[in-house]
C-alpha cells in the first residue's frame, strides 16, 4: 500500500462502499462542463481546478461568495508594517491521514509553488513578491514581502497548503492517481478518473462546520444539452455553465431552480502579435504570408472592429453577459472607469486592413475551447463570420479545454479564445498581459508573449502602491493602454448560471466561477 493512502482515507473509502440507502439520500451529484487539468493544487490556476481542489485542500484565508476575506487555516492575521504580515494558525487541524498541520507546512507550500514543472498556468505570481516566510512558532508565520504589497491577502487566498512530510516529493502523477490527495479540507478524496469523474466523501474530522453531503460525485458532461437533460431527468442534482438558450426554459420548470451572477470573468481573443510569422495565417490561395499580419496594430484594430459584441450578447447569449469595453470585468477595483464601448464598424475595419497592406484580406484559422463557457463555440463562429465579412476568411477549430491550453502554452496558435477570472484589475494585467517573466512572476498566462513596456511599468507601480486612490488611477491608465494596444482583444463579461433540483439543492453563486459542494446547500 502506498505511503500516501493512510488510515483516514481508507476509512473514508470503506464508509462510502458499505453505506446503506441513507447515504444515497445525502449524495450530491454535480454535472460539470469541464474537468480539472490536474489534481496537484499548485499545478494550474484555473477556475475548475481551484473549485474542485477547495473541497479537499485549504488555503490560509479565502474569499467568500460576496468576495469578503474569511479565515480558513489562519484564524487571524494582521499587517505588521507595509512589508510584513503575520498569520496565526488554527490549533488542532490535521491532514486527512492524521498528520498535524503546522507553520512548517505553510513555509513548505510557498517554497513548493515555483518548483512545479510544466504548468499551463502557474501560481507563481502569488509568491514572487514574497521574499521569505518566517516560522515564529508552530502556529505563527510571517510573510516578508520584497516591496509594499497591497494585494497580499488576495495572493495568500490563492495558495493551497500542503504537508511538508506527506507531499515532500509528491508529483502531478501522485495527485492524479489519488496517492497524494490528502488535505485538511471538508472532504476526503475517494477517486478521480481524468476528464470523467471525481468522488469525495465528508471528512468527519474537519476542523470547520460539518458539511451536509456525505458523498459528492462530480461527473464531467461537456455537452451543454446533455447537462441540461441530465438535470431534467434527475440524473444529477446540480449543473454549471447552463446554456444561454436553456435558461428561460429551466426557469419555467417548477422542479428546477436557476441561480446566476455577474462574473469576475472576461472572454477574450489572444492574437499572436509578436512573432515575425504565424502558423495559421495564409493568403487567399493558402500560401504562407511573408510576415505576420497580427503584429500590425491596424490589423488587430480591424479584427476588433469586426466583432459585434452587443449582438453576440443579445442574440447568441440571450442577454447572459455584457459586451466588453476593456479587459477587466465591471466589479473589479482599478478598471478604467470612462472607456466607451468597443465599437462595431466593419467599414472602418476594411479600411484599416487596406492601410496595413491587406486590401484583399487573408485566411486565418482560430482556435476555441469547447464547453469552457456557455456558448463558447457559437461565440467563436460569430466572430469568424464577422472577420470573413471584412475579408479575413476565418475557419474555427474547436478543441477540448485541456488540449487547447496545452497547445496554447506551446504557442501553436495564431489566435485563440479563452477566459480569465480575477479579483482586481491589476491582477488581470499582471497575469495575462504583462511581459512574461518567471523570475518576477509576471505574465504566467501570457501565452502569446505580448509585451508592452509602458503598461508593464504602470502595473508594476500599481502592485506596490498602498494608497487605494493612487493605485486605482495607475491601474486604470494601464488598462487604457492595454485596450488601445489590443495585445488581447476582449469580447464579453460572463454571466454565470447554475441550475439545481429545486427540492434538493440551493446554490450559492460565486463570481470566481466556482462549482463545488461547498457552495451547494440542501434546499431544506
Amino acid at each position: 500500500m502506498s505511503a500516501y493512502l493512510r488510515r483516514g482515507v481508507v476509512a473514508a473509502i470503506l464508509g462510502a462502499l458499505f453505506a446503506g440507502p441513507a447515504l444515497a439520500q445525502r449524495t450530491l451529484t454535480i454535472g460539470a462542463s469541464s474537468a480539472p487539468t490536474g489534481m496537484d493544487p499548485h499545478y494550474h490556476s484555473s477556475n475548475m481546478n481551484n473549485a474542485q481542489l477547495r473541497q479537499v485542500f485549504n488555503t490560509l484565508i479565502d474569499l467568500d461568495s460576496r468576495q469578503r476575506f474569511v479565515a480558513v487555516l489562519a484564524e487571524s492575521w494582521r499587517a505588521v508594517d507595509d512589508r510584513t504580515w503575520e498569520f496565526r494558525l488554527r490549533e488542532g487541524v490535521r491532514f486527512h491521514d492524521g498528520t498535524p498541520f503546522t507553520a512548517e507546512d505553510v513555509a513548505f507550500s510557498y517554497a513548493r509553488v515555483p518548483t512545479v514543472p510544466n504548468s499551463p498556468g502557474p501560481f507563481t505570481p502569488a509568491v514572487r513578491l514574497i521574499e521569505r516566510v518566517e516560522v515564529l512558532d508552530p502556529r505563527t508565520v510571517r510573510f516578508i514581502t520584497r516591496e509594499p504589497h497591497p494585494f497580499l491577502e488576495h495572493d495568500i487566498a490563492a495558495v493551497f497548503i500542503l504537508s511538508r512530510t506527506i507531499h515532500a516529493n509528491a508529483t502531478l502523477a501522485d495527485f492524479n492517481a489519488g496517492r497524494a490527495m490528502i488535505g485538511t479540507g471538508a472532504y476526503r478524496h475517494v477517486s478521480y478518473q481524468i476528464g470523467e469523474r471525481q468522488e469525495v466523501v465528508r471528512n468527519p474530522d474537519f476542523w470547520g462546520p460539518a458539511q451536509p453531503w456525505e458523498r459528492v460525485v462530480t461527473r464531467v458532461i461537456a455537452n451543454a444539452g446533455a447537462r441540461s437533460a441530465a438535470l431534467l431527468s434527475g440524473d444529477v442534482d446540480l449543473i454549471d455553465t447552463v446554456p444561454s438558450q436553456d435558461v428561460p426554459r429551466l426557469e419555467r420548470e417548477p422542479r428546477i431552480a436557476v441561480f446566476g451572477i455577474e462574473a469576475n470573468t472576461t472572454s477574450y481573443l489572444f492574437p499572436d502579435a509578436v512573432r515575425e510569422t504565424t502558423p495559421h495565417a495564409t493568403d487567399k490561395q493558402g500560401r504562407p504570408l511573408p510576415r505576420n499580419p497580427l503584429a500590425d496594430l491596424r490589423v488587430r484594430q480591424a479584427l476588433s472592429l469586426a466583432i459585434n459584441r452587443q449582438g453576440i450578447v443579445e442574440r447568441l447569449l440571450q442577454g447572459q453577459g455584457r459586451a466588453a469595453d476593456q479587459f477587466a470585468a465591471p466589479a473589479l477595483q482599478g478598471r478604467a472607469p470612462d472607456l466607451p464601448p468597443l465599437p462595431h464598424d466593419p467599414d472602418r475595419a476594411r479600411r484599416l486592413l487596406a492601410e496595413a497592406g491587406y486590401p484583399d484580406g487573408f485566411r486565418l484559422t482560430i482556435h476555441s475551447p469547447n464547453g469552457w463557457f456557455a456558448g463558447d463555440s457559437e461565440v467563436m463562429q460569430a466572430i469568424a463570420q464577422g472577420w470573413t465579412r471584412i475579408g479575413v476568411e476565418t475557419r474555427v477549430e474547436v478543441l477540448p479545454p485541456a488540449n487547447l491550453f496545452s497547445r496554447a502554452t506551446n504557442r501553436e496558435f495564431s489566435v485563440f479564445m479563452t477566459t480569465f477570472t480575477a479579483n482586481y484589475a491589476a491582477n488581470m494585467l499582471r497575469q495575462v498581459v504583462m511581459t512574461r517573466d518567471p523570475e518576477r512572476g509576471t505574465g504566467p498566462f501570457n501565452r502569446q508573449r505580448w509585451s508592452s513596456p509602458r503598461m508593464d511599468e504602470l502595473v508594476a507601480r500599481a502592485m506596490v502602491t498602498m494608497d487605494t486612490a493612487q493605485r486605482n488611477a495607475i491601474t486604470a491608465e494601464a488598462m487604457r493602454i492595454a485596450t488601445e494596444e489590443l495585445g488581447v482583444i476582449p469580447i464579453h463579461f460572463l454571466r454565470l448560471t447554475w441550475a439545481t433540483q429545486r427540492a434538493r439543492v440551493r446554490y450559492e453563486p460565486d463570481p470566481r466561477w466556482y462549482t463545488n459542494a461547498l457552495l451547494a446547500h440542501p434546499a431544506n
